[in-house]
């Protein structure tokens, strides 16, 4: 009975000053008989609302505002649409002609594989030599803008290489021929107070359809010798699988 009293009391006063106070610029309100809350509120006539004063916002033109720290990446998109076909490749060589009335004879199926290229611009550094003057390419197999001779059927394929060196400042050449960019044979040409020297070598190597043979500089500097064809290339098939 006492708590309610003292909460009723201050209540009731509250009650008959309102009468009076209106036309204050502020709102008292007691709670219980302990704690006196101002709240702000715009001034109000008689039969008005009160209506609260939001504070202006900030003005941030023209201040750097630092940055939070960047969220994880979304989930990823569904895939697009599929792109159109690629063009198709060469044709590969001739096979073999199908068993008749004498069977399978080995002996008819004869694929022509070949190529020989000279080089006609001047290389150094580390580069794939890419032999541009090309007299022969039996089945177009070899590509003079890369320089490399793709494989189109499996079996043994010969391969020898002849670079000049283009010396006179006491370096030295090496050059490799490479096999998917495996080392499969060597050379080197040495200065010794020559302004020109060879390196050479050939090889026999077993390749499967894919595979990519090519001669890669190792260090110095190669004589191109426009169509002259100082620096060769060359290669053919053996026999197939």
């Amino acid at each position: 009975m006492v708590l309610i009293l003292l909460v009723a009391i201050p209540l009731l006063v509250h009650t008959t000053k309102g009468g009076t106070t209106r036309s204050t610029a502020s709102h008292y309100e007691m709670l219980g008989s302990c704690k006196l809350v101002c709240d702000p509120y715009t001034t109000s006539q008689p039969g008005q609302e009160l209506t609260a004063v939001s504070p202006p916002p900030q003005d941030y033109s023209g201040k750097k505002i630092k940055s939070g720290l960047r969220g994880p990446p979304g989930i990823p998109g569904p895939a697009g649409p599929r792109g159109p076909p690629g063009e198709p490749g060469k044709p590969g060589p001739q096979g073999p002609p199908g068993p008749g009335p004498g069977g399978y004879s080995p002996s008819l199926y004869t694929p022509k594989i070949a190529f020989y290229a000279g080089l006609r611009k001047q290389h150094e550094g580390n580069e794939i030599l890419k032999f541009d003057d090309v007299v022969t390419n039996v089945g177009n197999y070899y590509e003079p803008s890369t320089g490399k001779f793709t494989c189109p059927l499996p079996g043994i394929y010969f391969f020898t290489y002849h670079v000049l060196m283009r010396g006179g400042d006491g370096t030295s050449m090496w050059a490799d021929l490479k096999k998917n960019g495996l080392v499969r044979a060597s050379a080197i040409a040495q200065d010794a107070d020559q302004n020109y020297d060879y390196a050479s070598n050939s090889v026999i190597l077993h390749l499967d359809v894919g595979d990519e043979v090519c001669v890669q500089l190792d260090g110095g500097k190669v004589h191109g010798g426009n169509t002259n064809k100082y620096s060769t290339f060359s290669g053919f098939l053996i026999y197939p699988d």
